[in-house]
């Protein structure tokens, strides 16, 4: 599976320990993320992840694209809902793309844990039994 991984600037702390705590689990699929928080969780942990730019300059987008063309599998997308910033990541775009195209994703580490738990049991290969049905 393809995961993307994104956090606001409050959250990307989380997100490095998160993925510290899964990285075995993690390393067995296809990482993407925005620009910081993928440096800082590929320094922690040493998973190979595909960069995007910055989640502000446009990497955000560029990840939305991709869940647009059915290309990223699990989105985990560590939020800020109490301070947001004007020039992070817009949350209600990748949220409504996720929607449309049935993509499981994470607001924050409580479901993230639930997602990151189903796809070790293999019970987020949805699209494969779609695809047999």
């Amino acid at each position: 599976m393809t995961i993307a991984l994104i956090a606001h600037d409050a959250k990307k702390e989380l997100m490095v320990q998160f993925c510290i705590a899964y990285c075995g689990i993690l390393s067995r699929h296809t990482i993407l993320a925005t620009g910081a928080t993928g440096k800082l969780v590929s320094e922690a942990t040493g998973l190979d992840i595909v960069q995007f730019l910055g989640g502000s300059q446009g990497g955000a987008q560029q990840i939305a694209s991709r869940i647009g063309c059915d290309e990223i599998d699990l989105l985990l997308f560590f939020r800020n809902p109490l301070d947001p910033k004007p020039d992070e990541p817009d949350e209600n775009a990748l949220l409504r793309l996720c929607d449309v195209h049935n993509i499981p994703v994470a607001t924050n580490i409580a479901t993230a844990e639930v997602l990151i738990h189903g796809l070790e049991r293999g019970d987020l290969d949805w699209r494969e039994i779609v695809k047999n049905s």
